[in-house]
């Protein structure tokens, strides 16, 4: 919980961010999902947004964000000013020499710009997970030993915590924001003692968000990287110009969802008038908690319903994914909830 009271919260110092899941919705591809994805984070430079992040996902039919730090590069290659980056990469699926080389790259290519989010899940199913840790023994449990190895190559000091005559080219020297991601306390403990910035997936997995924002904020230790504790959580919102087709959009997310608790795979499915028939009531329950940090409304309910999420989260960042089928419909969405935060903002 925040000590900010109603009247003290000044939105004006709250960024608003995008998460892009690259979804594929049926009847595109991958190809239509870049151009759509290029396409969202020009607009969102327009309209304010701070960063615009992608996420790692291996397998998966319905998103094309796998190869994450080229399709960084593709949207930094299209975009002037907004930060671009990772949410995130899942760091134990590669060399961090691999990603200390690609991310300094963005980083010289684009440089103010690049974000490196890192998180230790896998990003994918148990196979794809075993093809990808392939040669690499790390199942998640070295994280911390891991994130030294790759701070280690952009500061040209740090000698003693990477292998002997190895430096990441280009990359050294470089000022690169790297934030840690989480959804449970592992991270969230991490991050603070290390004094980098923390963010939490709340955008699906709400049970853990206040205890890990407490944890954070009581570990955290001021460092070279941040004064004082920075959080960023992640929410699910649809806009339109009705709740009702709010409602109707989100029911795009609510299967993909259900999908994956089913655990089933495929991409993402046009909207319907109704939910009923494709759950069952235990299904239903399970995805509304799951959910619980979402809102799909009009631009008005919009408004009216972020003030207690940033409230109760004292979240210094929002960063938002909109899992729309329809690309206008996905635009409009991002739109409406800009302009619903420049009027909470005065």
């Amino acid at each position: 919980m925040t000590d900010r009271e109603p009247q003290a919260l000044n939105y004006s110092d709250i960024k608003l961010s995008v998460l892009d899941l690259a979804p594929i919705p049926q009847g595109t591809t991958a190809a239509d999902t870049f151009r759509h994805s290029l396409d969202l984070a020009q607009h969102a430079e327009q309209w304010g947004y701070h960063r615009y992040w992608l996420a790692e996902h291996h397998s998966m039919p319905g998103i094309a964000s796998s190869a994450t730090s080229l399709v960084i590069g593709y949207i930094a290659g299209g975009t002037k000013s907004i930060r671009v980056g990772s949410g995130g990469i899942m760091l134990p699926n590669h060399a961090p020499l691999m990603i200390a080389e690609q991310f300094g790259t963005l980083e010289s290519m684009y440089p103010g710009r690049i974000d490196l989010g890192l998180g230790r899940a896998p990003g994918s199913d148990f196979p794809a997970t075993k093809a990808l840790r392939r040669g690499l023994t790390s199942g998640g449990d070295d994280f911390p030993e891991l994130l030294r190895e790759l701070r280690a190559y952009f500061d040209p000091g740090a000698i003693d915590d990477r292998p002997t005559g190895v430096r990441a080219i280009p990359g050294e020297g470089l000022n690169l924001p790297i934030w840690l991601l989480g959804s449970s306390g592992f991270s969230a403990k991490l991050a603070g003692e290390l004094g980098l910035p923390f963010a939490f997936a709340s955008h699906f997995a709400p049970d853990y968000l206040l205890p890990a924002l407490e944890l954070y904020r009581s570990t955290f230790r001021p460092s070279e990287v941040l004064e004082k504790p920075y959080v960023m959580v992640g929410m699910n919102i649809i806009a339109a110009e009705t709740d009702e087709e709010a409602r109707r959009l989100a029911t795009s997310h609510e299967q993909a969802f259900l999908k994956i608790i089913r655990g089933q795979t495929g991409m993402l499915q046009p909207p319907v008038d109704d939910m009923e028939p494709l759950w069952n009531e235990r299904e239903k329950a399970i995805i509304r908690k799951q959910l619980s940090y979402s809102i799909a409304g009009s631009k008005a309910t919009v408004r009216d319903r972020l003030p207690a999420f940033i409230k109760e989260t004292g979240a210094d960042e929002l960063i938002v994914t909109a899992q729309v089928y329809d690309h206008q419909a996905r635009l409009r969405s991002y739109e409406l909830l800009s302009e619903a935060f420049a009027e909470l903002r005065g």
